[in-house]
C-alpha cells in the first residue's frame, strides 16, 4: 500500500496514511479515463439548438417567376436557402449528445485518475479543515501552507465554511467525496483531500 503524508492546515506533517491499492494503486486505464472525460463534457451539452429548414419557413407555394425569358436565374421557391428569409441548409435540430458509461467503467476511470495523482505526488491528505468562520483569506493561507495553487479540494461532509471560503479563489474547486469525477481530478493540478474523505472514497470504490 502507498503511504502518504498527512498535513494539518499549517502545512506541518502530523502523520502518515496508508492508501488502499484497490482504489489508489490500480493499473491506469487511459482509454476509460478518456471516455469518462468525453462523456462528462458531452453530457453537459444541452442540445437545444434549432433552426428552420426550407420545409419549415413560410412562403414559397409557387415559382417566383417563370422558368425562361426573364433574365433572372431560374428559381423554384422563395424558401430556398439563397433567399432572404429562406430556410437554413442542414439546419441544426435538437439532439441528445449524452454518452453512457457502465457503472464499473466509471468506477475504474475514477480509480485510474486517483492513482495518477498519487503516482505524480499531486495528492495531499489533510487531517481536517476545522474552519470556524467563512474566510477566503484563511483558505488562501491553507493552500499557501500546502504550497498548492490550482487545487481540487475534496471533503467528506458538507461544510459551508470550507466551501464558501474557497468559492472566490480562482483555480480552486470544492466537492464532496461522493461527487468526485474524472474531469475535475485531472483538470486541477493538485488534489487536496481530507482523511475522512479518503475513508469514504475507499469504502465506495474498494
Amino acid at each position: 500500500m502507498a503511504k502518504v503524508t498527512v498535513y494539518n492546515i499549517e502545512g506541518k506533517k502530523v502523520g502518515t496514511l496508508e492508501l488502499n491499492d484497490a482504489v489508489f494503486g490500480v493499473e491506469i486505464n487511459e482509454h476509460l479515463v478518456h471516455r469518462a472525460v468525453v462523456s462528462q463534457l458531452a453530457n453537459k451539452r444541452q442540445g437545444t439548438q434549432s433552426a428552420k429548414t426550407r420545409a419549415e419557413v413560410s412562403g414559397g407555394g409557387r415559382k417566383p417567376w417563370r422558368q425562361k425569358g426573364t433574365g433572372h436565374a431560374r428559381q423554384g421557391s422563395i424558401r430556398s436557402p439563397q433567399w432572404r428569409g429562406g430556410g437554413v441548409v442542414f439546419a441544426p435540430k435538437p439532439r441528445d449528445y449524452s454518452i453512457k458509461m457502465n457503472r464499473k467503467e466509471k468506477a475504474l476511470a475514477i480509480k485510474s485518475a486517483l492513482t495518477s495523482r498519487v503516482n505524480s505526488e499531486k495528492l495531499l491528505v489533510l487531517d481536517k479543515f476545522g474552519f470556524d468562520e467563512i474566510k477566503t483569506k484563511k483558505m488562501k493561507e491553507v493552500l499557501d501552507n500546502l504550497k498548492v495553487n490550482k487545487a481540487l479540494i475534496v471533503i467528506g461532509a458538507k461544510d459551508d465554511n470550507v466551501t464558501l471560503s474557497a468559492r472566490n479563489l480562482p483555480n480552486v474547486r470544492t466537492v464532496l467525496s461522493n461527487s468526485i469525477n474524472v474531469y475535475d481530478i485531472l483538470k486541477y493540478e493538485n488534489l487536496v483531500i481530507t482523511k475522512d474523505a479518503v475513508a469514504q472514497i475507499e469504502e465506495v470504490y474498494a
